[in-house]
């Protein structure tokens, strides 16, 4: 099917920012088409199931279909329950099994919100794909890449999540709220007359309404670690309950009595331990990350000074970044940075722009 250059697929969840995104695309005469993505089955995953209100809840539904009809365009509901549980839901899993801390959110972007959504797309033969993000998307001219920059409202700023999402998927995206703070949203919801203008943020995991991811693994997992050691200084001082539990720079929970506050510094899966030290102990000079996606430039020889991100509001600070020969990306900072995590993004910046970003493997000492 040929694909009409003025017919826009807009993913809508219901919220303020995906409703004035879809409002705003109408008003610029695009022929909009909004869809809301069924991405769990509430059974399934348990936790306030009946009083859902996340990004994919049965409200969300409800509002984005009740917006839909007030703007006048079509709204469609896609089951993609099966692929979401395959690609974010057992990634989450697996990763938390393995020792690491995931983001669930850098999957879904690049596997379900542009991944299926582009088959989508292709079916009703719509150009392109928009978003609620907050964040710009440019091309560089030198080389024909799509990349993305930071948004203007530096709280609302969701450059950090998107890193991940492939070339050709980004030069379909449309974000019309790039230039946008999140007050300006709101505003734009009551001028167009929008139900959800007063709605409230969703801020827990899609799939784990009661925001219990503990409680989520339990009922998920087909088998959870057993209890193990927790050892301080290579010495076994107590017991922990499942190092699902336990993620990197952890200090309350730990059921441990010391003169000095112990924090998490390791999480090591294969030997079932969880090792604690001093705040001191977490400081890293460096770490090595996989499955690199690269955005303004494609790969690049040598070094590059650039701004390293290692969680969503982590400021950033400079680090010295190259790709390794197996086509790892080592990013060794100025200062040494608390808490490297892994299974969390690092995404590297130059200014506002992303140029690449990576799942962190391991921490450099």
């Amino acid at each position: 099917m040929k694909l009409n250059p003025s017919r826009v697929v807009v993913g809508m969840s219901g919220g303020v920012d995906s409703s004035v995104a879809a409002a705003l695309l109408v008003e610029q005469g695009y022929e909009v088409i909004g869809i809301t993505i069924k991405t769990y089955r509430y059974e399934d995953v348990g936790g306030n199931v009946g009083n859902d209100s996340s990004c994919c809840s049965l409200d969300g539904i409800n509002d984005a279909r009740r917006v839909a009809l007030s703007l006048g365009i079509p709204h469609y509901v896609v089951d993609f329950t099966e692929r979401f549980k395959e690609k974010v839901i057992d990634y989450f899993v697996a990763t938390y099994l393995a020792g690491e801390t995931p983001n669930p959110c850098v999957q879904c972007n690049r596997s379900i919100k542009w991944g299926e959504m582009e088959q989508k797309a292709d079916a009703l033969g719509a150009m392109w794909i928009a978003t609620g993000h907050y964040a710009h998307l440019r091309r560089n001219d030198d080389n024909g890449r799509y990349y993305i920059s930071r948004g203007e409202d530096v709280r609302k700023d969701q450059s950090y999540a998107l890193w991940n999402v492939q070339q050709e998927s980004l030069g379909r995206a449309m974000f019309p709220l790039a230039g946008f703070t999140k007050e300006r949203a709101r505003a734009e919801a009551a001028r167009f007359g929008l139900s959800i203008a007063s709605k409230g943020e969703s801020y827990e995991i899609c799939f784990i309404p009661d925001n219990d991811y503990t409680r989520f693994l339990r009922d998920t997992a087909t088998e959870m670690p057993p209890a193990g050691d927790i050892i301080l200084d290579g010495k076994i001082i107590g017991k922990h309950d499942g190092y699902t539990n336990y993620t990197i720079g952890q200090r309350r929970g730990l059921g441990l009595s010391n003169p000095e506050p112990l924090y998490v510094v390791n999480v090591n899966a294969e030997a079932n331990t969880v090792e604690v030290g001093a705040k001191e102990r977490l400081n890293r000079r460096g770490l090595l990350a996989g499955e690199v996606n690269f955005m303004k430039y494609g790969a690049w020889d040598g070094e590059k000074r650039l701004v390293a991100k290692i969680r969503y509001k982590d400021e950033g600070a400079s680090a010295v970044c190259r790709i390794t020969e197996n086509g790892e990306l080592e990013v060794i900072f100025d200062e040494p940075r608390r808490a490297v995590t892994p299974g969390q993004s690092v995404v590297l910046y130059e200014d506002s722009d992303v140029v690449a970003g990576g799942i962190i493997k391991r921490s450099i000492q």
